[in-house]
């Protein structure tokens, strides 16, 4: 009998250890509860909330196809050996599949795993399945891992031109066993239930992750490049929770984006091809992680930046943290992540950098926040947008690149339709005042609205001065481990 243990791969379709596993003969599944170890990784009640509810709908399409779907716990990763082998030996298990994940935690809990049961005579077989290309296949030409971007692009478009990752074939119905699936879990101990407003933003199962991509590349990639940068338009394809929890994939979206441009991923349609970008952006910081293991232990990339005079600001945070900086443009983002589980991607930038160069606040602060409220939490592309932004990070944002979040606000969301939706308080003033109401001042102010917390432009004096004063690379020690 086969097993696959499912992680961030809930899914039938283009499901790769899934299917080897079927091919093989009947097969079970698992999936390992955590709650140690996610709260330790600050996971987000509501994504945890997601998978959950995502493992329901699994679970039933499983069984369609007579594939039991067993839940076991393993609070920490360092306990998911003794348990995985306990279950193979429970059920005869002759071999186990797994899709491969990155990250240093998660490489030592599966080759811990992947030890014991072969220690037992247990085959283990990985996959890779949640990236396009396998990490250390993508490689400069003195075979370091790219650290810029758009050269990791242009090798990424080599390969794919010369062969496409192609879809896999979901399992076929299996000789039914006599087992059935466990009950999945409503709740994990430690993970509140979120809003019923929020999850019904982020309903679960395949069926609406694919449908959302269906109805994004149909009708609103052609806009895409255009739209993307505007907050209050739906101009994007709300798929990022369903990509890290891996109802789709990224080899689906590829095809689907493809089919929409003829076939193209340089040429034709700008949307098309810009959000191709966006879906190698993703793949360029896993495998980020994989090439600079430092970013998985809340290292800069940089490491000279490592020595940054951070502000140690706690009242500053904490304003910023519950959407009362006194500028409109922030305050509404982190509106939207404290009531969605999600932040529109131009947004998470502005208020990246103004917590990282505005505030001067240590960047792990924010990247930590983020994650903790994230429905679409990813290690990898979080930890890769905050260095971006703090200009600590690989391909990263010159230091003196500094978003004004006002002008920002009146580039993007000009009429204030956004600001207003998210600050009601603010639903009375003009297009023009909407953006910073300290300029009314005096009797005009807005009378639940805060004053800003910080002057915009002494502020990034001071950011732009703390970068000047860095060690050089070179007496930080270049890029250590």
């Amino acid at each position: 009998m086969q097993l696959i243990w499912l992680r961030s791969d809930l899914r039938l379709h283009d499901n790769t250890a899934l299917s080897a596993a079927a091919a093989r003969g009947p097969t079970v599944a698992v999936y390992l509860l955590s709650p140690e170890q996610w709260l330790e990784h600050d996971d987000a009640p509501c994504k945890v909330d997601f998978w959950l509810r995502n493992l329901g709908e699994l679970s039933r399409t499983l069984g369609e196809l007579n594939i039991p779907l067993l839940i076991r716990t393993a609070s920490r990763w360092d306990e998911a050996p003794k348990v995985l082998l306990e279950l193979c030996q429970l059920l005869k298990i002759g071999a186990v599949h797994l899709n491969e994940e990155y990250g240093v935690h998660e490489s030592r809990r599966d080759d811990a795993v992947a030890e014991s049961l072969k220690a037992h005579g247990i085959d283990v077989y990985s996959y890779l399945d949640q990236l396009l290309f396998k990490p250390g296949s993508v490689l400069t030409k003195t075979g370091t891992y790219f650290q810029v971007f758009s050269q990791f692009r242009k090798v990424c478009y080599d390969r794919l031109r010369a062969s496409l990752p192609g879809l896999v074939v979901a399992p076929a119905v299996q000789v039914p066993l006599a087992m059935r699936s466990d009950k999945i879990p409503s709740s994990v101990e430690g993970f509140k239930t979120p809003s019923h407003s929020l999850r019904t933003l982020w309903p679960a199962g395949e069926a609406e992750a694919r449908r959302r991509l269906d109805t994004f590349a149909d009708a609103q990639i052609d806009y895409y490049k255009n739209e993307r940068d505007f907050p209050a338009k739906p101009g994007t394809s709300q798929l990022s929770a369903y990509l890290a929890a891996g109802v789709i994939s990224p080899r689906q979206c590829l095809h689907a984006a493809l089919q929409s441009n003829q076939g193209e991923f340089e040429s034709g349609k700008v949307g098309a091809v810009t959000w191709i970008n966006e879906l190698l952006w993703r793949e360029f910081y896993k495998h980020i992680l994989v090439g600079y293991p430092r970013v998985s232990r809340h290292r800069a990339f940089r490491p000279e930046t490592e020595a940054l005079a951070w502000r140690d600001a706690p009242e500053e945070l904490l304003a910023w943290q519950e959407a009362r900086t006194g500028l409109p443009i922030i305050d509404a983002a982190m509106r939207q992540l404290l009531e969605t589980g999600w932040m529109h991607n131009r947004l998470r930038m502005v208020v990246a950098m103004f917590l990282t160069k505005n505030l001067l606040i240590d960047w792990r602060e924010g990247e930590r926040f983020f994650m903790r409220h994230l429905i679409d939490g990813d290690l990898a592309a979080n930890n890769g947008g905050w260095q971006w932004s703090s200009s600590t990070g690989t391909d990263s944002a010159p230091y003196f690149r500094i978003f004004n979040p006002l002008s920002q606000s009146e580039k993007f969301d000009s009429e204030g339709v956004f600001i207003k939706h998210w600050l009601p308080e603010l639903a009375g003033l003009n297009k023009k005042e909407v953006h910073n109401p300290a300029n009314l001042g005096g009797l005009f102010g807005v009378a639940d609205y805060p004053s800003p917390i910080v002057n915009l432009s002494t502020s990034r004096q001071r950011a732009l001065a703390a970068f000047k004063n860095l060690p050089t690379r070179q007496q930080a020690g270049g890029h250590d481990e």
